[in-house]
């Protein structure tokens, strides 16, 4: 029996040593795996890093109709003494309430909020700390990309119902503004929507059939970029196939169509595992001959968000930065992004002059030329 006992507390002393010890907690909240995988998977590599001092939780698949489960969930988490800060990726609607809520008795804990849903302005208000990608700027580092990358040409696939969205149709803007500035050809197309009577499978097949008419009418430095989500995969199977450039997708991810459009089954042990997946797309890409030809971000976003958020969370906590200080906030997130692949980091801008609601854009990987 002692020697059982002794066991037990050896064990127990080497998972406590296996993990960094905070002296304090912090809850995480994001969706499923379903909803969203990138930051669930972000929630289990700071669990990964800090054990127990971690507690996930999950906002419903369906949080449009559930907001009062989610709030819910986020004001249980304060009811703990022992929780200090709260990071919330993708900060959903009911986010804001359920920060005021906590707010009126728990005065003190930390709110970082990634990719928000609600009205920036009033989540710049009531979060101590806000993430979002910078979506408009975009409109110019993706056009600077495809420069580097030598195309002549850009194409930029969309459809009315996205254009009609004031940011899609501001950054396409600021794309073709780019274009001119720069000597490329600005080549607007309108694809089927696929919310539309074809559906996804048509906008898919659409894409692969006009990608080599497009080739042949402006040549292989053509750059090619669509808005939609669904159309990401066929571009890059046609690019690889008939020749072109493709500088980023709409949700620039090593997973973004990617894995689907080469052809990767990622295994289950390797799902969040950055350094897997670049290494197995950069094989898949430099063996179809397009090195140079195929760049994305090294890391998702909500994924840099929430082990980001954790640690900005843990410096805040501990009274080591400000959540003004945006030079502080951006080294954390360039460490972070570093250590997914080496080198890489972020831009940072402020949504308001003064205030504490960030716009990221991170550092691009090109296949077959960034080292992995």
């Amino acid at each position: 029996m002692k020697k059982r006992l002794v066991f037990l507390m050896l064990i127990t002393m080497f998972v406590s040593l296996a993990y960094a010890s905070l002296g304090f907690k912090i809850g995480v909240v994001t969706g499923t795996v379903s909803q969203g995988e990138d930051e669930y998977r972000g929630a289990e590599n700071v669990i990964k890093k800090y054990g127990s001092d971690i507690i996930h939780v999950i906002y419903p698949d369906n949080f449009m109709q559930e907001q009062e489960t989610t709030i819910a969930r986020i004001v249980e988490l304060a009811y703990d003494p022992s929780v200090k800060a709260i990071v919330i990726c993708q900060a959903v609607p009911g986010t804001v309430a359920a920060i005021r809520k906590v707010k009126e008795f728990r005065p003190d804990i930390v709110f970082i909020a990634g990719t928000p849903h609600e009205d920036p302005p009033i989540v710049e208000r009531v979060a101590d700390v806000s993430f979002n990608t910078d979506d408009e700027r975009r409109g110019i580092t993706i056009i600077d990309l495809a420069h580097k990358m030598g195309a002549k040409t850009f194409i930029h696939y969309s459809f009315p119902r996205h254009l009609s969205m004031e940011l899609i149709a501001r950054r396409k803007d600021l794309m073709e503004q780019r274009c001119k500035e720069l000597g490329i050809q600005f080549v607007s197309i309108s694809a089927p929507d696929p919310m539309g009577e074809q559906g996804i499978t048509g906008s898919q097949q659409f894409i692969l059939e006009d990608v080599p008419r497009q080739l042949a009418k402006y040549g292989n430095d053509t750059a090619f970029f669509s808005t939609n989500c669904a159309m990401q995969e066929p571009l890059i199977t046609a690019i690889l196939k008939h020749g072109g450039i493709f500088p980023e997708q709409c949700c620039p991810s090593p997973t973004h169509g990617y894995p689907g459009g080469l052809g990767i089954a990622i295994p289950e042990d390797k799902k969040g595992d950055f350094n897997y997946i670049l290494k197995a797309i950069n094989e898949k890409i430099v063996e179809g001959g397009g090195a140079g030809r195929f760049a994305t971000w090294p890391v998702p976003t909500n994924m840099l968000f929430v082990e980001a958020g954790v640690e900005v969370a843990i410096k805040l906590v501990k009274g080591e930065i400000k959540s003004s200080d945006m030079d502080a906030i951006k080294a954390i997130f360039d460490e972070v992004a570093s250590q997914k692949v080496k080198g890489v980091g972020t831009t940072f801008n402020r949504f308001s002059d003064k205030g504490n609601f960030y716009l990221v854009i991170a550092d691009s990987v090109i296949f077959g030329v960034t080292e992995f």
